[in-house]
């Protein structure tokens, strides 16, 4: 059997994972087998990253439209009930840029829900429900009545108990 050499295509392929290794640390920006290491690795990372990276931005976004329905007095969850209901489709992205940039549409577009979920606001959060001077609650121990401690003391003539005699005076 003819030997190989494999001639353009090996440099080829070398040259292809040194450049995607350019900048790298060390070795594995210069000698192959680390260079393969580190852009099979690399290229992983990328590819794991942009899914996270539509997973971040949808829960970004969900944020951002929550915090303006609470503003409007909906909740989230019935702001995207309502909007299925009254056919409206726009999608996460459009809202959230809708939410932070033009208030008053959106506040048009919560009003224009509102019916089909019954009219339902969000009730007071829990700021705005407590009262302005809350007072602070005392420790443990002075926080227990007195009575519910036992004080022991000496017993009172009334007290005494009735097996051992009281003395009388002598006369």
């Amino acid at each position: 059997m003819p030997r190989v050499k494999r001639g353009s295509k090996r440099r080829q392929r070398r040259k292809k994972y040194l450049s995607l290794t350019k900048g790298q640390f060390q070795n594995k920006s210069k000698l192959y087998r680390y260079a393969k290491e580190a852009a099979e690795r690399s290229l992983k990372f990328a590819y794991i990253g942009r899914r996270l990276k539509k997973r971040d931005f949808r829960s970004l976004w969900i944020i951002r439209i929550a915090a303006a329905a609470r503003q409007n007095g909906i909740s989230y969850s019935k702001l995207i009930h309502g909007m299925n209901l009254a056919g409206i489709d726009i999608n996460r992205k459009m809202l959230a840029e809708m939410a932070v940039r033009d208030a008053e549409g959106f506040a048009r577009l919560v009003e224009q829900v509102r019916p089909h979920v019954g009219g339902a606001s969000v009730e007071s959060t829990p700021a705005e429900a407590a009262p302005a001077a809350v007072p602070a609650k005392a420790p443990a121990a002075e926080a227990a009545p007195a009575a519910a401690k036992p004080v022991a003391s000496a017993p009172t003539e009334s007290e005494a108990p009735e097996s051992a005699p009281a003395e009388e005076p002598s006369a």
